[in-house]
């Protein structure tokens, strides 16, 4: 039998996702689904839906952006495709570091809030852990995206179209 040959465009998805833009793509991803699925699999209450509706929002703008950028799909994408498809992720990634700020905040309250159960002698059931692996995923994400726009920005200043 023939050796397969790679179908057209394959190596151009791997170059994509191997690009810096595609492995912090891919950062924001995982990191982000670990902030929300935390959050999710445990009780939670007040400000931290704001946290997860936030955690969610842009782990699907992410997640979708990536296929149409990893497809080379975005002269589809009305009003923000085509020409202004760079700009378009440069200014997401800065409005999802600014609002996961606040995310940063809320589950770092939560988690002081609930420093108290750290104890061993406590026997009641004790989300301070939760918190604190979800400060630690809110915080990393966040460190993700703000890389993210400094290198898009660097990439725009360079005269460059980043890849993913």
């Amino acid at each position: 039998m023939a050796p397969q040959a790679d179908g057209p465009g394959r190596n151009d998805i791997l170059g994509r996702v191997r690009s810096v833009g595609g492995v912090l793509r891919v950062l924001q991803l995982l990191l982000g689904a670990g902030v929300w699925v935390t959050i999710a699999a445990n009780r939670y209450e007040g400000a931290v839906h704001f946290a997860l509706l936030i955690s969610v929002l842009f782990w699907l703008l992410t997640l979708a952006s990536f296929a149409i950028t990893v497809l080379d799909k975005q002269d589809l994408v009305p009003l923000i495709g085509g020409q202004r498809w760079s700009l378009s992720n440069l200014v997401h990634d800065v409005v999802a570091t600014a609002l996961y700020a606040p995310v940063i905040g809320i589950m770092a309250y939560k988690m002081q809030k609930n420093a108290y159960c750290n104890l061993e002698q406590y026997k009641h059931a004790c989300f301070y852990k939760v918190y604190l692996t979800a400060t630690v995923f809110a915080g990393l994400t966040t460190l993700a995206y703000l890389l993210s726009a400094a290198y898009r920005t660097v990439q725009k200043c360079r005269g460059q179209t980043p890849t993913a």
